[in-house]
């Protein structure tokens, strides 16, 4: 079994906004595989069901970013998961709109949803997917405030790309393993 957690925060007033790319993966995932993820506990949404073969949990932590590991160690613990069988799926502004990245594990690069699953987990050892959201430019508002603003009309065919390749690197991940899948989907440079 493996555990997909994407990170965003609850609640309609965030619901379209770049922190919550790593929930709109989850729907995706959800629409994809006919996988409702509608089960309320775990302090998270979540729904059951099966990628590529694989029987999978799809995990919406309803704790806010900032304690996204209290959800992510609650599913894995009751489902008996290590580490290394859960996914994270989460926005990065050091990637341009539209990129996506996967990693074996490694540290938080900053982000807060990643550092509380680190700690909460104990261990670094979960596989990240990262999802572009870009900087902002001649913003006043600060990356704090950049994340939590929708993505533009502009952006939204970049993110909806963005979305389709993701779950497309999930499948392959889930078939093949983590080396195939960042070859495959990683940037170059």
């Amino acid at each position: 079994m493996l555990l997909i957690a994407g990170l965003g925060n609850p609640g309609p007033e965030y619901e379209v906004t770049r922190h919550n790319i790593g929930f709109m993966l989850i729907d995706r995932l959800c629409a994809a595989y006919d996988i409702e993820c509608t089960s309320d506990g775990l302090s998270s949404l979540w729904g059951s069901g099966s990628i590529a073969g694989e029987e999978v949990l799809l995990l919406k932590p309803q704790t806010y970013m900032n304690r996204s590991g209290d959800a992510v160690r609650w599913a894995a613990s009751e489902l008996s998961l290590e580490p290394v069988s859960v996914v994270v799926a989460y926005d990065d502004s050091d990637l341009a709109i539209g990129r996506l990245k996967l990693r074996p594990g490694g540290g938080s690069g900053g982000h807060k949803g990643v550092e509380s699953i680190i700690s909460c987990l104990g261990s670094s050892d979960f596989k990240r997917l990262r999802l572009g959201i870009g900087r902002p430019e001649n913003s006043t508002e600060g990356l704090s405030g950049y994340v939590l603003t929708p993505f533009t009309e502009v952006e939204c065919a970049a993110v909806d790309e963005l979305l389709t390749r993701a779950v497309d690197s999930i499948e392959l991940l889930i078939r093949e393993g983590i080396g195939p899948a960042m070859n495959r989907f990683n940037p170059v440079s």
